[in-house]
């Protein structure tokens, strides 16, 4: 495998692993009052129509992301995620247990679908339109997401500079994204030697940006 291919694999099983870690926590909350069978099952299953769904709403992206400018609208979207991720503050996620297996599954599934936007967002971005890139990124990473979670969010919990990490992919995918949408491809034709920097100006700019912000806010 050459590295055009391996690259945006990388850049994806990376934007899963960063964005996946709500998922996570989403799927032990809704199986957790399962029996132990079940907690299995559902986790399987819902894991699995999870991955599936996500495959197509990321292909619909891809199709979506055609349209001109919508490329630019989404890697400008994907620029305020990343701040986000860097300052988000908000209370983890409420979600119901259950003791029906199929209301954990039915709860997996949809959570996935409403909170993995931004997910789906950046793999599209990352993808170059390659679907096979998409789903080899998903069966890669979402594994890893489901029996590593805790140890993902331990990590970033007891070293944030990984969370900075994280947002600067998102930013450098969310870059490259702009620069791909056909009408900003004819602007930037006249000042192609600073487009070759661009996506390394977002990095910076975000996770500075996010840098600041914390630091303001832990000051006061």
């Amino acid at each position: 495998m050459n590295w055009d291919l391996l690259e945006p694999i990388l850049i994806i099983i990376s934007i899963d692993i960063i964005l996946g870690g709500d998922n996570a926590v989403v799927i032990a909350l809704a199986s957790r009052n399962l029996p132990e069978h079940q907690r299995n099952k559902a986790i399987l299953i819902g894991t699995g129509l999870a991955i599936a769904s996500r495959v197509v709403l990321t292909t619909v992206a891809l199709y979506l992301l055609a349209v001109p400018y919508l490329r630019l609208a989404g890697g400008l979207l994907l620029i305020y995620i990343a701040v986000k991720l860097l300052i988000n503050d908000e209370d983890e996620t409420s979600i119901k247990s259950s003791d029906s297996l199929f209301t954990a599954i039915k709860t997996i599934v949809f959570a996935d679908i409403v909170m993995g936007f931004d997910n789906v967002l950046a793999i599209a971005g990352a993808s170059h339109g390659n679907i096979t890139l998409v789903v080899t990124g998903l069966l890669i990473s979402v594994p890893i997401i489901i029996w590593g979670s805790r140890i993902i969010l331990k990590l970033m919990e007891k070293i944030p500079i990984l969370v900075y990490i994280g947002a600067g992919i998102l930013a450098f995918t969310a870059a490259e994204m702009i620069l791909e949408d056909p009408h900003v491809e004819e602007w930037i034709q006249l000042i192609a030697p600073v487009m070759t920097i661009f996506p390394f100006l977002v990095v910076l700019a975000t996770v500075m940006t996010g840098y600041f912000y914390n630091k303001q806010t832990a000051e006061k």
